[in-house]
């Protein structure tokens, strides 16, 4: 299977936290499989005041031919420091933890269930294409510190 993105179809909203006013870059897009559609990203990429910059990504797995969203199944996860000024490392949380749940979303899994799910390793190269080729995400994980 190749995934690939297409640039062109990434969109980008900025706006500021709600709690601390920090600047969010709110990317997504889709992920085609082989040409098709086969997911949807969402990348919320900020830095809450005094603590290091991260990005959190939901990406949805599912059929995308049909208005159905019968078999999407969403996973979460936050990519950051694993330790005070450590490379970035991306680790599973619960998925929309920004309130974003919606039909479109169709199962949307906690920690434990997404840790236990069959196509965790499809979420995981979908986190990877996007951490590659998303330029706001990987400008704001990889730039210089402060």
């Amino acid at each position: 299977m190749n995934l690939t993105m297409d640039p062109a179809d990434q969109q980008i909203r900025r706006f500021e936290c709600v709690c601390c006013a920090a600047p969010v870059a709110r990317t997504w897009g889709f992920v085609r499989a082989d040409g098709r559609p086969y997911a949807v990203y969402f990348a919320n990429s900020y830095r809450h005041t005094g603590q290091p910059r991260d990005t959190w990504i939901d990406v949805i797995l599912g059929t995308w031919d049909t208005d159905e969203a019968d078999d999407h199944t969403t996973f979460g996860c936050r990519v950051g420091p694993d330790t005070e000024g450590g490379a970035p490392a991306a680790t599973v949380v619960p998925a929309c933890l920004d309130g974003s749940a919606g039909r479109a979303h169709g199962q949307v899994l906690d920690r434990e269930e997404a840790l236990a799910h069959a196509r965790l390793p499809e979420f995981w190269e979908v986190v990877n294409l996007v951490l590659d080729q998303d330029a706001t995400v990987h400008a704001h994980l990889n730039g210089p510190g402060d």
